[in-house]
């Protein structure tokens, strides 16, 4: 039995005006050495998945639901992509994303933790918060069941 403990982490790449200024061989090049990338990392069993996103697309806000164009197609904070890794820890993550083959055109590398889905015994249910995250919901837990007659 397997003692090592693997962690979830998304690596969001950001920028979308990477190719500017490189011809279609050199845009080949760099999409070829990503794809060659992603494939070995799949391989070594570190990335679970990944998929480049397109320009457009829809952005839903608000309590009257808003639907606007969203994000704008040209922008250095634009997420153009992501890869899903499972890894032993964030330095392992930082590591591979600093293997990105776009990082010298422009491309920036976010590594972020996939927060764990907390299961609530109370009301047999997952609970997460995606806007503040695990903290508050570890600190509503801890009010439900000091709340609760439960031992």
């Amino acid at each position: 039995m397997s003692t090592t403990t693997t962690n979830d982490y998304l690596l969001l790449f950001r920028g979308n005006v990477w190719d500017r200024g490189l011809s279609p061989a050199q845009i080949q090049k760099v999409v070829s050495d990503w794809m060659a990338w992603f494939e070995r990392l799949k391989a070594e069993g570190k990335c679970a998945g990944g998929h480049p996103l397109e320009e457009q697309g829809k952005v839903v806000s608000g309590k009257q639901r808003m639907v606007a164009d969203g994000p704008f197609a040209e922008s250095k904070e634009a997420i153009g992509g992501y890869f899903y890794l499972t890894v032993g820890d964030e330095n392992e993550a930082i590591e591979i994303a600093k293997q990105c083959p776009g990082l010298e055109y422009g491309v920036a590398v976010e590594v972020r933790p996939v927060a764990r889905c907390l299961f609530d015994q109370t009301t047999r249910g997952r609970i997460f918060d995606p806007v503040f995250g695990s903290h508050r919901v570890m600190a509503q837990l801890r009010t439900n069941k000091e709340g609760s007659n439960e031992e």
